[in-house]
């Protein structure tokens, strides 16, 4: 079997200025944060990022590196608008497509299927037509009435977190909500995971392990081992996600150097220098987990 074992670096190395990247979880719950601060370091720019958003495209639109967003919502949850990403919006430095969270999973759904597009009466009657103008309306054969075609969003790549891997590229969530990770990866050319647990793949043979794998492990490209990589979002069921460090990273975008200095202190650096910054992986542990 093929050994997908890669480091954060070597996936970023694989990454070109201009790709569309999908990036998994959902707002401050289980998003690839290990992957994106290696995206900070690097000099990758003019993305198309496509999210349910939290701190990710937050901290991606702060840098620089965002040409246009695909979003439902870009939120940190019990901080209802990411800051960063406010600035970016309120200021137009960024391009945007604002389409509500079920229209976002059928783009998703029309890429892994490899059709144009999916129609559906999701969005009719509503103002995402008026500021989407690219969402066309379609005539079905059917009924004589026109949906919404809601046009594919396929990726050139996927960067997801989850709970356990194995070297093959296994992947699981036990988490109480997949979000649409199992969508990005089949939405993507490529898929990059990081896991907190690298696992033998003898541990999805026990009991119903496997019944928590969500896709295929063809699907997934790379692997990068990295404890505590979803921090500071969540990563149920094994910690939730911080809210103390969440407050301090809004409370930087009210400060003219802020992003300086949260960068300097929290993605200038190793991910090993990270995690002792943040209070250590025993103390990521033991934040308490978000209640649904």
């Amino acid at each position: 079997m093929a050994d997908k074992r890669m480091s954060a670096a070597e996936v970023v190395a694989q990454l070109r200025d201009g790709m569309t990247l999908g990036i998994g979880g959902w707002g401050p719950r289980r998003k690839p944060m290990a992957l994106v601060r290696e995206i900070l370091r690097s000099p990758l720019k003019d993305l198309t990022v496509v999210a349910y958003g939290g701190a990710d495209v937050g901290m991606l639109c702060a840098a620089g590196k965002v040409k246009k967003l695909v979003f439902a919502f870009v939120s940190l949850d019990f901080i209802p608008l990411e800051p960063y990403f406010r600035i970016a919006r309120q200021s137009g430095a960024i391009e945007v497509m604002e389409i509500d969270e079920g229209l976002f999973m059928l783009g998703l759904k029309a890429a892994g299927m490899r059709v144009p597009y999916i129609p559906t009466r999701v969005g009719l009657g509503t103002d995402v037509l008026k500021h989407n103008p690219a969402i066309r309306l379609v005539g079905s054969p059917y009924d004589q009435r026109d949906w919404v075609a809601m046009p594919a969003l396929p990726l050139d790549a996927a960067l997801l977190h989850v709970d356990r891997a194995d070297a093959r590229g296994v992947c699981q969530v036990k988490g109480p909500d997949l979000y649409m990770d199992d969508l990005f990866a089949r939405a993507a050319a490529r898929t990059y995971v990081t896991c907190d647990e690298l696992v033998d793949p003898s541990t999805f043979e026990a009991g119903d392990e496997a019944r928590f794998v969500f896709w295929e492990r063809a699907q997934t490209t790379g692997v990068v081992h990295m404890p505590c990589g979803a921090h500071p979002s969540s990563c149920a069921p094994l910690y939730g996600f911080d809210v103390a460090h969440f407050k301090e990273y809004a409370a930087s975008a009210k400060d003219g150097e802020g992003w300086a200095k949260y960068f300097q202190r929290y993605v200038a650096c190793t991910e090993a220098e990270y995690l002792e910054r943040v209070g250590g992986e025993a103390a990521v542990r033991k934040l308490p987990l978000p209640v649904f």
